[in-house]
């Protein structure tokens, strides 16, 4: 989701939307907690992380009205919203969401999936090498989980495991190599990761000796 959140639209000038405005990330760029971001090949510009609520779905949901959409929501997550900035208006013409957000790794949730929560009562926050960046509550979010769900199963038919990430507010900044990033949830628990370089393509097992 982008630009759901009251405190943070009110912040940038940013108008009411009248519907859920949102993007697709890629499959592949799933990360686990405690594994590392990887820095973007062929990328040298800034990378922000994004603490944000993540809705997994439980059933098969299209067309769904409020009450269906809020039952087909099976859990709750943390998650990071890793996006490559500079990206998304590299070109004027062309605003790049998918490549920004969809590098490899890029789509960080855990470290559990927990049901039977108020996502009313619920906060996300931020640590950055310990300290506090991002403190926020998900009552602020200006569309509701059920709402959100809803307008997109208009779209999309949801399929049980699909995870949505409910936005961010403010407090996002770029990550340097070595930084640890924490995503906590009370009650969902804290999701932590370390930003670092991609690993080397070539598998030392296969090299010839010397």
């Amino acid at each position: 989701m982008w630009n759901n959140d009251h405190a943070q639209a009110e912040r940038q000038g940013l108008s009411i939307p009248e519907e859920p405005l949102y993007f697709i990330k890629a499959g592949s760029s799933y990360l686990a907690h405690g594994q590392t971001i990887e820095t973007p090949p062929g990328y040298d510009g800034r990378v922000v992380y994004e603490g944000e609520l993540g809705l997994v779905i439980g059933k098969v949901g299209r067309n769904l009205n409020l009450e269906e959409a809020e039952q087909a929501i099976f859990g709750v997550t943390c998650v990071n919203d890793v996006t490559a900035i500079d990206l998304l208006n590299k070109d004027p013409s062309f605003a790049q969401w998918t490549r920004a957000k969809g590098y490899d790794t890029f789509g960080v949730f855990g470290p559990a999936i927990v049901t039977g929560l108020d996502v009313r009562t619920l906060r996300v926050r931020t640590l950055v090498n310990g300290r506090e960046r991002q403190n926020f509550p998900c009552s602020g979010m200006i569309f509701s989980p059920a709402q959100i769900v809803s307008a997109i199963s208009r779209c999309m038919t949801l399929m049980p495991g699909d995870l949505i990430a409910c936005g961010t507010s403010s407090g996002v900044l770029p990550m340097k190599p070595g930084t640890v990033v924490e995503v906590i949830i009370d009650g969902v628990g804290t999701l932590r990761n370390t930003y670092g370089p991609a690993p080397s393509l070539t598998d030392p097992s296969t090299e010839a000796p010397p």
